[in-house]
């Protein structure tokens, strides 16, 4: 049987975090100090400090910054023309399509609607909260999030994706694809995370499209649709991206309002703007 990966102690940090981020994100027009979120999360101002650096690898006023809508703006620039660079050096084929050095392949409807596909899943730690990993017999199908503790819930949200699947409860199985999408030590090109894109054409185009997005960057509905040759189909891009069964790998987060807004998250929007201010503290220690 295989170990389950070990997490860097930040992945126990998450519930503290997101407490304050959700304080930070109601209330970053007034810049609170870091005394207001250390006392709304019932921590010395010192202590939250270390921890949230240990977290976030941003201090909570940079990780503020990063989520702001001027940043949000920032990011967004030129978003059409890094979708136009990964395509042109053919970043949206199997080979290394963003940081997290990820292949793919994509199952047909008729694959996805066998009665015979056999889907594993397990639970696992992250820097985000405990996720649920599905896993195919050819590579990663789902990454998705528990919330409150309700693991029913979140089988329940992968498998109304793929109804008539038979799903087979697995830990070790999928404990190696839950280490190589969390832990960026393992981010590398001689080993890169197999995914296997279960979902319409349409979908998995779109999907192809937002592992070309880079760590630190972001994209619009409207740009994907333009990169797609579909420049009117910003709403149906819009449905593809909110129907991403693999998040964090697959980065639907990095998918932003053209105004800079960082709208809805399938799993949160608090969730969101922690992944987005992780990534920051990534892209900073690079």
């Amino acid at each position: 049987m295989l170990d389950k990966p070990s997490f860097p102690p930040e992945s126990a940090d998450y519930a503290t975090v997101r407490r304050a981020i959700e304080f930070l994100s109601t209330r970053w027009r007034d810049q609170p100090s870091i005394e207001d979120v250390a006392a709304e999360v019932g921590l010395s101002p010192s202590h939250f400090q270390h921890l949230f650096k240990r977290w976030a690898g941003l201090t909570p006023k940079a990780f503020l910054q990063a989520i702001t809508i001027e940043r949000a703006r920032e990011l967004l620039r030129d978003s059409a023309s890094v979708l136009d660079a990964a395509y042109d050096v053919g970043l949206s084929g199997p080979s290394r399509l963003h940081d997290l050095f990820v292949t793919h392949e994509a199952l047909t409807p008729g694959d996805y609607r066998r009665d015979d596909l056999e889907l594993r899943y397990g639970f696992h730690p992250s820097p985000f909260g405990e996720a649920i990993v599905v896993s195919a017999p050819r590579g990663m199908a789902g990454l998705g999030f528990v919330d409150d503790g309700d693991r029913e819930a979140a089988l329940a949200d992968m498998t109304r994706r793929w109804p008539r699947a038979r799903y087979v409860a697995d830990d070790a199985f999928t404990a190696p694809a839950a280490a190589r999408a969390f832990d960026p030590t393992l981010w590398r090109p001689d080993a890169p995370l197999r995914v296997v894109m279960i979902g319409s054409d349409f979908e998995v185009r779109v999907w192809e499209t937002l592992l070309c997005v880079p760590m630190g960057r972001a994209t619009t509905y409207s740009d994907i649709a333009r990169k797609l040759g579909k420049p009117k189909a910003a709403r149906a891009v819009g449905a593809a991206v909110g129907k991403n069964p693999i998040s964090f790998v697959v980065p639907c987060h990095r998918v932003l309002g053209r105004s800079g807004a960082l709208t809805g998250y399938h799993w949160g929007l608090a969730r969101k703007q922690a992944i987005i201010g992780w990534e920051a503290g990534r892209v900073t220690d690079g």
